[in-house]
């Protein structure tokens, strides 16, 4: 019953958005570069990106900071990172699942919406490859912060705000104003969401899909080896018991 009514919160909010936009687009009109039908699948593909990892449970890791139960997870004979980063894998196919359906729902209410093919769907599958990674890399440095806090809610929504903005999630990167796209052209967000949802709706195609895909895999790599650094610092700073 928990699944179905994820489900059912997932296709309610997207109807939602569809209306919205389609007002918004509505004849020939078109904003950020975007039309109303590419908007469509630029929206599904952003559900798609923000759902994955949701079972990871980042909240599970920065609880057991805090209250210093991690210690019990550091004697364990396994890297500490890669055992989060199997846990987060874990999830992924039940995700997949809810996508899914809650795409199968909004095609069904609203009507069907654009699907790449070709090569330009084989450069989609590889900017997604790289969206639970990139996102993992994001949860895991923003969890490794509560060594330093009391509380991990503030940096949560600190972290989700930010990335909503930046990443291309709230609005599209090219509706933002100038000095905020460069912002967000120097930090890793824009190529958890915007990269996979401009290449799956065409916006970006060929060498520039390419280039983009590159640049996601060079933030994975630099986020995965920044968190080991930044974690062999915060541990120096892990409290157990008040001491």
């Amino acid at each position: 019953m928990s699944f179905w009514l994820g489900v059912l919160g997932g296709i309610l909010p997207m109807v939602s958005l569809f209306a919205i936009w389609g007002a918004l687009l509505s004849g020939e009109r078109s904003l950020g570069g975007l039309d109303w039908a590419q908007m469509r699948a630029y929206l599904l593909v952003t559900f798609g990106t923000g759902s994955l990892l949701a079972a990871y449970g980042d909240f599970r890791m920065a609880n057991r900071i805090l209250d210093g139960r991690v210690a019990l997870d550091l004697v364990k004979p396994v890297d500490y990172q890669r055992s989060r980063f199997a846990e987060a894998l874990g999830g992924v196919g039940m995700e997949l699942l809810s996508v899914g359906l809650v795409t199968c729902g909004v095609v069904i209410i609203t009507g069907p919406v654009l699907v790449p093919h070709g090569v330009q769907a084989l450069l989609f599958l590889a900017a997604m490859a790289s969206v639970i990674p990139l996102k993992f890399g994001i949860m895991y440095l923003t969890c490794t912060l509560c060594f330093y806090t009391q509380n991990y809610v503030g940096l949560f929504w600190a972290r989700e705000t930010i990335s909503a903005l930046l990443s291309g999630a709230l609005v599209p990167i090219a509706l933002l104003p100038g000095w905020l796209q460069a912002v967000s052209g120097v930090l890793p967000f824009a190529s958890v969401v915007s990269t996979p949802a401009l290449i799956y709706v065409g916006a970006v195609s060929g060498f520039h899909a390419v280039q983009l895909i590159l640049v996601q895999v060079l933030w994975t790599v630099a986020l995965w080896f920044a968190a080991r650094l930044a974690w062999r610092f915060a541990i120096r700073r892990l409290t157990v018991h008040g001491g």
